[in-house]
């Protein structure tokens, strides 16, 4: 207990103090030598895609949680390896624009017209086109509002080693479920910073998945999507590997430029052999539909079965004090707004040409 009590207090300690120098702890951007990587208005740890495969996870500790998150119903969200173009997105964040009343996100792309000159392409997407360009698998009808009562009891079954009402942060668990917070915050995480940290739509996404329980993705991306449209001097490149996805899947001739791909700090086998190292500290069993593909969720917003024989959490969850958070709570028929960590700069727009609709 006490050997753990100190591992517990060292990881914040780490935590706290690569946060003060203004370092991510345990973000992949993370190499000898290597800066951090941010820039002004994008990050090259944001939104990345991760690998999932067989060949890259078989013989490491994470074979068991890699299988079921490339089995997942956000497979495609983590792992497609679109190339994502800066011209392409920086473009797009610069003319875009929110339909209220047609739930719409509008923008424009450069391509080329028959002459070879520049010319704006519309390009309007909706959640529906999310949905079906990441392949998700949700529905309108899925909820985006699960108690927070209900993450945070699986997250303690999981082996959260940590305090219930502090930061949530990943270092707090066994390799596997660390790997797997890893791979959807950095995969579907809108914050461009604190990549250690899991904000309440993430706990969500991830609670759903290992309860096997439906959860509309779709609705929570095109949220924060809307949310930086109107950001004001706060917006800044969101989601570019989504939104390339989404112009590749519009635009099937938009020219593309080896010398403009943007740079993005994608996981390698060198991240997977760097998060394998060393001993497992706080080894977890797996649990739930991680553990068993047919499991069944509990019912009455529960996080395990009556009958199940595994340690109870009452004693830890007895710690717990509401925070209301946007995706845990609704107040008079509102929710709060997710705050982004880290301050964005104003995207400069470039000349306008002409724009030709679809």
């Amino acid at each position: 207990m006490v050997i753990r009590s100190i591992c517990i207090w060292l990881d914040l300690v780490e935590h706290y103090i690569r946060c003060f120098i203004g370092l991510d702890a345990n973000s992949s951007t993370e190499q000898s030598g290597i800066p951090s990587g941010r820039a002004l208005d994008w990050d090259k740890s944001h939104n990345l895609y991760c690998l999932l495969d067989a060949h890259y996870t078989d013989n490491t500790p994470f074979k068991v949680i890699a299988k079921f998150l490339r089995e997942s119903k956000i497979s495609k969200a983590l792992t497609d390896k679109t190339i994502v173009y800066e011209s392409h997105v920086r473009r797009f964040w610069s003319s875009v624009r929110y339909a209220e009343k047609e739930k719409m996100i509008y923008s424009a792309v450069r391509n080329k017209d028959e002459n070879g000159q520049d010319i704006d392409v519309e390009i309007k997407f909706n959640v529906g086109d999310l949905r079906r360009v990441l392949e998700l698998g949700d529905s309108d009808d899925n909820p985006i509002i699960i108690p927070e009562h209900l993450c945070k009891g699986l997250w303690c079954r999981m082996g959260f080693s940590s305090h219930l009402n502090g930061k949530m942060l990943k270092t707090m668990f066994s390799k596997p479920y660390k790997f797997m917070i890893r791979c959807v915050v950095h995969a579907l995480s809108h914050r461009k910073g604190a990549y250690d940290e899991t904000s309440d739509y993430i706990m969500n996404i991830i609670t759903c998945l290992v309860l096997n329980m439906p959860y509309n993705v779709s609705q929570v991306i095109l949220d924060h999507l809307v949310d930086n449209v109107g950001a004001g001097s706060g917006k800044y490149i969101m989601y570019p590997r989504i939104i390339q996805m989404m112009i590749d899947d519009l635009i099937k001739d938009i020219p593309k430029d080896a010398n403009d791909v943007l740079g993005l700090r994608n996981m390698t086998t060198d991240t997977i052999s760097r998060l394998s190292k060393g001993p497992d500290q706080r080894a977890w069993r797996m649990i739930c539909r991680i553990d068993n593909p047919a499991y069944v969720a509990p019912e009455n917003d529960a996080w395990r079965h009556d009958n199940n024989n595994s340690e109870s959490e009452d004693i830890k969850m007895n710690e717990m004090v509401e925070k209301k958070l946007r995706y845990w709570f609704v107040k008079d028929g509102k929710r709060k707004r997710t705050p982004k960590t880290s301050p964005g700069v104003p995207i400069p727009k470039d000349p306008t040409p002409k724009i030709l609709k679809l």
